[in-house]
């Protein structure tokens, strides 16, 4: 029989090992259900997150840049196209040794220490988890060669995209414009391009390609391949094509473009074409020019020094940038501004004898010796200034401000399509005023008369302003980018109607009363009349025939005796610096003065007279005289207009027919 003392000991014992029992259950209980739990967690609570880590391991994704819109002419012609290209990305974060990639990659592509020291220039800017693009112009031996070492190649990416290209190249980039790699401006300035950003994406930079990138970018695509654990594709999983962006159809003509190129081919200068009744553009040359397509996959310092440093200025689109005194150009419309606001008569009659003295200033006229006696017309005709000094003094800039803002200068022809285009000046005792803080002169006055002194205006708007005198003095809308809707018919029936009701065989004198409250500043409709008397505005349009067609007219060296190809025109010659009363009389040819000391040459014409249509402008800097050096030209590209009309009608009238 067991003692007490024995009892209590076995008693002991047992709990001892009760309580072991229980913890070491307990421990199996908590460990058995951390382990449910986490089983649980794994295969159904977090599911999807280690799926997605699976796949992730398992997959990539590759985001295909978005294939840019065309861009064409009016009849077409693709002016702005994609190329197919290989490129070579680089993705930083499944990158284990960059320089040891960097070494082989030189070896396979055979890149000199210029590409190293770019690259390496490149990724120093780059976070981690960005992609690097080492190439975006790879040929195709350096692709395939590329794609049969990629299993060596860790990060690294082939990728088969498209880059921009420009088969009209130097001739239409002031219209186009071109495109390079989005840089941090452009993406967070453009919510498109943020939302379609790849590496190496390409964005428009100037012109059309920058105006109208929302248009042009499209949508990205995405690939989806498996890969093995050394990250080289085994199959493709699936595809999300991108969408290409939007096909834009300008109103140029690519024949007549070239055409104008080519006339400036040497010169710095300009030659802007325009429907006088649609505003459609027909070309828009400015010379010299550059090849956008060494923009595409960035140009080298060699050849951006070279267009950089050209003192000509090949970056600036000299018909809506360049910024000139209009010289005679204007004298058209100041004559019609004396006429609307009946400040005088056509017969009214000045002396020209050279020069005139004013205040203890001289002013002279072109013309040695001066005209003699001239009235209105054969003022226009032989470009007269001293009759213009006249006029001038006795309108006033600020009338002459109101005619000139309402014909198109002093404000964009293009909206804001163009962000480099400039507004120009059109004085005024106010516009000095506020921005000089000094009061006006009458001598300022008198050679605004003449399209010097502050005035200053764009080939485009000098273009724009001859259209709507030719049009019969009707507001139109400039346009670049064609617009199916607006038709051409239409337009001229508003216009019949218009002339129909001013028709001045009944009551003259009560309609010009009434028409009085047009020559206050305001906003005139589209398509409406912007003359007071449109008898005014044909006696100008006359004019401007007779300076082309009649002996002594200012251009009648370059009229066309063809009835089919007769243009009404005037001739402008603008002085860059003031000319000194020893040069004056020194009497230098152009050939003699320095070339930064010349004159611009301008000429504005519309065509053909009988029934015009176009309207153009041509400005040569420091070509010396409008009637020796910008009128012939107009001779030559006003054939080439009229000539290619029949085909413009063809389309449009098919265009029509079918909508």
């Amino acid at each position: 029989m067991l003692s007490q003392k024995e009892i209590r000991s076995s008693f002991s014992k047992n709990q001892i090992i009760n309580r072991r029992v229980f913890l070491l259950a307990a421990a199996k209980i908590v460990l058995f259900g951390g382990m449910t739990y986490r089983l649980f967690n794994l295969q159904i609570s977090d599911r999807e997150k280690y799926l997605l880590l699976s796949d992730k391991n398992r997959l990539r994704e590759w985001k295909t840049p978005p294939q840019r819109g065309i861009i064409t002419d009016y009849f077409n012609n693709v002016i702005a196209e994609n190329d197919r290209v290989f490129q070579l990305h680089v993705n930083l974060e499944e990158v284990k040794d960059f320089n040891n990639l960097i070494v082989r990659l030189k070896t396979i592509l055979n890149l000199n220490n210029n590409n190293l020291r770019y690259i390496y220039k490149k990724v120093s800017k780059l976070k981690p988890w960005d992609t690097l693009v080492v190439s975006d112009n790879l040929t195709w031996k350096q692709f395939s060669r590329l794609n049969l070492y990629l299993h060596e190649l860790q990060g690294a990416e082939p990728v088969l995209s498209s880059a921009r290209n420009y088969p009209y190249d130097k001739d239409l980039v002031h219209v186009v414009g071109y495109v390079g790699e989005a840089s941090a401006k452009d993406i967070m300035s453009n919510e498109k391009i943020q939302s379609n950003y790849v590496p190496g994406l390409k964005v428009g930079k100037s012109g059309l390609e920058k105006s109208l990138e929302g248009d042009l970018i499209g949508r990205y695509g995405i690939k989806r391949y498996e890969v093995n654990a050394y990250g080289k594709r085994i199959s493709q999983i699936n595809q999300v094509e991108s969408i290409k962006g939007k096909k834009v159809t300008t109103t140029i003509d690519v024949e007549c473009q070239q055409l104008a190129q080519n006339l400036l081919k040497g010169q710095s200068g300009s030659i802007c074409a325009m429907d006088i009744y649609t505003g459609e553009i027909i070309a828009m040359a400015s010379s010299p020019t550059y090849d956008p397509n060494k923009f595409t996959h960035g140009i080298n310092i060699k050849d951006w020094n070279e267009i950089k440093n050209n003192p000509l200025k090949p970056l600036i689109n000299k018909s809506l940038a360049g910024l000139y005194s209009p010289g005679s150009i204007i004298k058209p419309l100041v004559a019609l501004a004396a006429l609307e606001f009946d400040i005088i008569k056509p017969n009214m009659t000045v002396k020209c004898e050279e020069v005139i003295e004013l205040y203890g200033q001289k002013y002279h006229c072109w013309k040695k010796k001066g005209h003699g006696f001239m009235r209105l017309r054969n003022a226009i005709k032989q470009s007269c200034d001293i009759y213009f000094y006249e006029v001038a003094r006795l309108l006033g800039v600020d009338r002459l401000s109101i005619l000139a803002k309402r014909y198109g200068l002093g404000s964009k022809v293009l909206g804001d399509l163009y962000i480099d285009e400039k507004i120009g000046i059109v004085p005024s005792t106010k516009w000095k005023l506020e921005n000089l803080e000094l009061p006006w002169y009458l001598g300022e006055t008198i050679i605004t008369g003449i399209g010097q002194g502050y005035i200053q205006s764009t080939p485009l708007q000098l273009c724009l302003m001859t259209a709507q005198l030719a049009n019969g003095g009707y507001k139109i809308k400039p346009q670049i980018i064609l617009d199916d809707e607006l038709n051409y018919e239409d337009i001229r029936s508003m216009i019949k109607l218009d002339l129909e009701k001013y028709n001045l065989s009944s009551n003259p004198k009560k309609l010009i009363e009434l028409n009085k409250g047009i020559l206050q500043e305001q906003n005139i409709e589209l398509y409406k009349p912007m003359y007071r008397n449109p008898e005014n505005v044909k006696f100008v349009l006359e004019a401007m025939f007779a300076s082309t067609n009649e002996l002594y007219g200012t251009s009648f060296n370059s009229r066309h005796e063809d009835e089919k190809y007769q243009f009404a025109g005037k001739t402008g010659t603008s002085q860059v610096r003031r000319i000194t009363e020893a040069e004056r009389e020194a009497d230098l040819k152009i050939s003699e003065i320095e070339y930064k000391n010349r004159d611009h040459a301008l000429y504005v014409a519309f065509a053909p007279y009988k029934d015009p249509r176009y309207a153009i402008s041509v400005l040569i800097e420091h070509g010396g005289s409008g009637s020796k050096v910008a009128a012939p030209i107009a001779n030559k590209f006003i054939k080439k207009i009229i000539d290619r009309h029949k085909f413009r009608e063809f389309k449009r009238i098919k265009v029509n027919d079918l909508a």
